[in-house]
């Protein structure tokens, strides 16, 4: 039988609401690529985000016009030229990865050379809010390895100095979404550092990050809206330490493992990271961060309601996937 090609929108609630320093939203909007062929079926979900460009609608387009190609058998190396970065191809590359182990038996992991997958430590995140706000939000999370702390805001030390008294032994992580004006930029990382911190995400708008190359940087300091794809990295060595990949900005597993390797040899550390989204689209991710540095692959946590068949976590671990799930 012929492949042929599912697209579906999709909506999952929001457990309370998710903030960061661009706004706030209530419901994780998704989209989920089936792909059928020979009885076996496979899965891919991605999450289009507005600071992108994207929308549902927009990224529902791309798929739908790439059906040609994609049910007339195309490749995961083939789609790397027949379709941009971003959320659309991430959808349908990790359809393709799943398809790909569901017809031949042979797992995804399996396929990267994995004997086994382990549990990785992930982050939690804490949005952004006010200082007591986020103080109670870390002391009900206090016991987990990993905060991700979003700020950004031109005063967050008394978010930063809030959250570390509530999470006295918990490792932070600072999101500041491109939020930190330049002016206050070396003193927030000064802070950071004193509240021993371990990285910061971001702190300038990306194309206005230069001032990270003039300063001493007195801790790690990582790219995530600078960064979407290998192309992007050689110009980032002199402003950032540590790469976020995420396979919705790098378009998939594919690019990722490519992207992930020439970072690991241009001395980045790497952090696997997220968008807001359910299992489907953590699991391949499970797999490309099996030796990060850093993991922040939370998003089922902050759901209310997760697909059926999701990841397991316990304590601060998220697990492998299951093949029911994806791989």
């Amino acid at each position: 039988m012929p492949r042929t090609l599912d697209i579906q929108m999709n909506s999952f609630p929001i457990a309370g609401t998710f903030t960061i320093s661009r706004g706030a939203k209530t419901e994780a909007e998704v989209i989920t690529c089936m792909l059928i062929e020979n009885g076996a079926r496979g899965l891919g979900e991605c999450v289009p985000y507005r600071r992108y460009g994207e929308t549902m609608e927009s990224v529902f387009a791309q798929i739908e016009a790439t059906r040609p190609l994609v049910e007339a058998g195309i490749s995961r190396h083939d789609l790397l030229s027949a379709m941009p970065p971003g959320a659309a191809r991430n959808a349908v590359d990790c359809a393709l990865w799943d398809l790909e182990a569901k017809r031949t038996g042979e797992s995804v992991a399996a396929r990267l050379g994995f004997a086994k997958l382990r549990p990785l430590t992930t982050a939690y995140t804490i949005s952004l809010g006010e200082p007591e706000v986020m103080a109670a939000q870390a002391r009900e999370h206090a016991g987990r390895a990993l905060l991700k702390v979003k700020v950004g805001t031109g005063d967050d030390e008394s978010r930063i100095r809030a959250v570390r008294a509530a999470a006295p032994d918990a490792a932070i992580i600072l999101d500041a979404n491109e939020g930190w004006p330049e002016a206050v930029l070396e003193r927030h990382l000064h802070i950071a550092a004193q509240a021993g911190v371990t990285l910061v995400e971001q702190p300038l708008p990306a194309g206005r990050d230069g001032m990270l190359a003039e300063i001493r940087r007195p801790l790690l300091v990582c790219a995530d809206e600078s960064v979407h794809h290998t192309g992007d990295l050689a110009s980032l060595a002199d402003r950032y330490d540590a790469i976020n990949i995420k396979l919705d900005k790098t378009g998939g597993l594919t690019e990722a493992l490519v992207m992930k390797a020439e970072a690991e040899r241009l001395g980045f550390s790497i952090m696997i990271g997220c968008m807001v989204g359910t299992s489907l689209a953590m699991a391949p991710a499970v797999l490309l961060a099996q030796n990060a540095d850093f993991v922040d692959l939370d998003g089922p946590l902050l759901l209310a309601r997760d697909r059926e068949l999701g990841l397991r976590y316990a304590a601060s671990l998220v697990f492998p996937p299951e093949s029911a799930l994806w791989g």
